[in-house]
């Protein structure tokens, strides 16, 4: 069984429980309370150099804990400093994600005058998720093309833009790309890990990069982890990268990014 259908199906059975747990009528009431989301899009437009999404990732599938000193309002006080935005993963059983930690991390993104959009990364296919997500304080969610049936994606970006939570739609090829297209999403991210092997290559980025029309943000994600890779992808006109375990593996976060951004 390829990693992705295996974590799409626990992701089903935890669904189903958190459904029975929280009904959407609670969710939903919950959401009255939350404040408008933040602009997602205007967050990782390109405006002058290229920008960070900044990833809270305790483990991956790939590389089992990532950091044992997993603090995530710590993580993103330093992140805040120069991210254009926080991605935080809050699926439990591959990740070792939660929403508690993305409703801590919005509360520490949100304590500069400039606050900065929080997004839900994980393997959303129910809209009850999205009411979830926007329950929790998300700004945006992530939803993967290769996850999801044309239509599902439709209902989703429908209740995504019924709530204001802005979307970043992943693709890995130019199948992906075209559903992408048809549902016009506004943010386009390109992963470079294949879903089925888990393989990277940071290539896919520039093969994808040239067929997307101009007016679409786009963000480059995974196996970014070096200086040069960012000026590369900078110079191809990428809006914003989403990088995560290079900075979860560094013992100075601050450090790492200077030495991305920087150096």
């Amino acid at each position: 069984m390829a990693i992705l259908d295996e974590i799409l199906r626990k992701r089903k059975e935890r669904l189903a429980a958190e459904k029975s747990r929280w009904p959407i009528g609670e969710i939903k009431a919950r959401i009255g309370d939350t404040p408008a989301p933040l602009d997602f899009l205007n967050a990782v437009r390109r405006k002058n150099g290229i920008n960070l999404i900044a990833e809270v990732k305790k483990a991956s599938p790939s590389l089992g804990l990532i950091r044992a000193d997993f603090d995530p309002q710590k993580i993103a006080a330093i992140y805040r400093e120069k991210a254009a935005a926080i991605s935080v993963l809050t699926e439990e059983d591959f990740f070792q994600g939660s929403l508690a930690y993305l409703e801590a991390v919005k509360k520490t993104a949100g304590e500069i005058k400039i606050k900065i959009p929080v997004l839900r990364k994980d393997f959303i296919f129910d809209p009850y998720q999205v009411y979830e997500a926007m329950a929790a304080g998300a700004d945006a969610i992530l939803l993967i093309a290769k996850a999801l049936s044309h239509n599902q994606a439709e209902d989703l970006m429908g209740a995504a833009g019924e709530l204001g939570l802005g979307v970043l739609f992943e693709i890995h090829d130019h199948k992906d790309l075209e559903t992408a297209l048809r549902l016009d999403a506004p943010v386009i991210g390109i992963n470079n890990r294949d879903l089925d092997t888990l393989k990277v290559d940071i290539e896919t980025t520039f093969r994808l990069k040239g067929d997307i029309p101009r007016g679409k943000a786009v963000v480059s994600e995974s196996g970014i982890g070096e200086r040069a890779q960012v000026r590369r992808l900078e110079e191809a006109g990428v809006d914003a990268i989403l990088a995560g375990t290079v900075f979860m593996r560094s013992p100075d976060i601050r450090e790492k990014i200077k030495e991305l951004f920087y150096s």
